[in-house]
């Protein structure tokens, strides 16, 4: 038996027995592995960690599926310092079944270490982010609402971030308050990115997004009031809050693991004005952040979650998160933990009726409350409505939105091209 090395230059060895040749050809192989290291070994950094949270956001329709919608309907609550794929109201006139609200990538290192980040939004668009990136597809060039039929993923690149463990930078801040800031509140390495405008620094890298995919539950209220969830997703849903709030009154029923499905009905109210955020942010730790990440998500999104209205509260499984925003960063982090809650709101009827009596009694502190989900509800209402008279005042209370979004938009010039006659009649 005779054998070879291949190579660029391949060499026939001589005619040695096969210990002996084992003998020469081991100690080079060694030292050829030993200069030439596996790619994964390569691209592996075992002192780096990287820790990511976020949130979908869905509405669920009268089949239990999410509905369309535009999740923008009014100024933005971002920094005049946060970057966006066509102006701060951009998504104005953009729908879809998903908004991806404000994950943030936190990485950990003990000494200075420079990385690459790109992630990928199925179905999506990534619509804002900071620091500055390297690359944004699409490129930020036209208001164009149809790119949703037109690019099937979305992508950001951050090629340059330097990953800064001993230093302490200023951030960049404004005196308006935001959701936006609470997210620095942990122990992550500051980050410094160069770009165009200089060097930015920051806790993490940030970005938000709206896509048209099927989220990983559906829920379908039943007509005694109970809503019949079911796992579409193929894994466990590791927990799931039910949680629902009337004015000062409140309640909340944890569901716990879901794997297949399982009814209940809505939670009672106590005038405690209950509030699940001491056991979510429990469940977010088991997830997998750190006490200080999951306060800090706790923080930035707690008005929101506990605000009127009711509606799921899920974490989202890993495998769905990574299937729908794939994530690479070279080199790769010995750990990269990502927990996103996912967050389904419910038309429940007295939803329906809170909103019906705003509108018909122009109370626009409850209008305020629903804000960005009237369409959807109002739009629920008028699919399940059989009264006629009553499907056209509702289509007139739906028009009061459209007009009114229209009005706001051409209010500013920066919206106005966020405005033109690709919103609804």
């Amino acid at each position: 038996m005779k054998l070879r090395v291949w190579g660029a230059a391949a060499t026939r060895l001589p005619n040695f027995t096969l210990p002996a040749r084992l003998a020469i050809l081991l100690p080079a192989l060694f030292v050829a592995l030993s200069l030439h290291p596996s790619s994964a070994q390569q691209s592996s950094d075992p002192d780096l960690t990287a820790h990511e949270w976020g949130t979908f956001t869905s509405i669920a329709g009268p089949n239990g599926l999410p509905v369309r919608w535009r999740p923008l309907t009014d100024a933005t609550d971002l920094p005049n310092f946060v970057e966006h794929l066509n102006g701060a109201y951009f998504k104005l006139g953009l729908d879809g079944t998903v908004r991806m609200e404000t994950p943030v990538l936190y990485f950990y290192a003990s000494r200075e270490t420079s990385v690459s980040v790109r992630v990928s939004f199925s179905h999506g668009l990534i619509t804002e982010w900071y620091p500055h990136a390297s690359k944004a597809f699409p490129s930020p060039t036209s208001a164009d609402f149809t790119l949703f039929q037109k690019i099937p993923n979305g992508t950001l690149d951050w090629d340059a971030v330097t990953i800064e463990p001993s230093t302490s930078p200023d951030f960049p801040g404004e005196s308006k308050s935001s959701h936006y800031y609470a997210a620095r509140e942990t122990s992550s390495s500051p980050l410094l990115v160069s770009g165009p405008s200089g060097a930015q620094h920051e806790k993490f890298l940030f970005y938000r997004g709206v896509a048209s995919f099927s989220v990983p539950l559906s829920a379908k209220l039943a007509p005694d009031g109970s809503v019949q969830i079911e796992n579409l997703s193929g894994s466990a849903i590791p927990n799931l809050i039910l949680f629902e709030r009337r004015g000062q009154q409140s309640g909340y029923r944890i569901l716990g693991p879901v794997r297949d499905q399982t009814i209940s009905p809505l939670p009672p109210l106590s005038g405690s004005a209950a509030s699940p955020q001491s056991d979510l942010e429990g469940i977010l730790i088991a997830q997998g952040l750190s006490p200080d990440e999951a306060h800090a998500m706790l923080e930035t999104w707690k008005d929101s979650w506990f605000e009127d209205g009711a509606r799921l509260i899920y974490i989202v499984p890993r495998g769905f998160v990574d299937s729908v925003l794939p994530l690479s960063i070279r080199p790769a982090p010995a750990q990269l933990t990502r927990v996103f809650i996912g967050r389904i709101e419910l038309v429940t009827p007295a939803t329906q009726h809170a909103v019906e009596s705003a509108f018909a009694s122009g109370d626009r502190a409850t209008l305020a409350k629903y804000g960005r989900f009237l369409e959807p509800i109002l739009e629920t209402m008028i699919a399940e409505a059989t009264n006629p008279a009553r499907i056209s005042q509702l289509r007139h209370f739906l028009d009061a939105i459209y007009s009114g979004g229209l009005l706001r938009a051409r209010n500013e010039p920066s919206r106005r091209s966020a405005a033109c006659g690709t919103m609804p009649d």
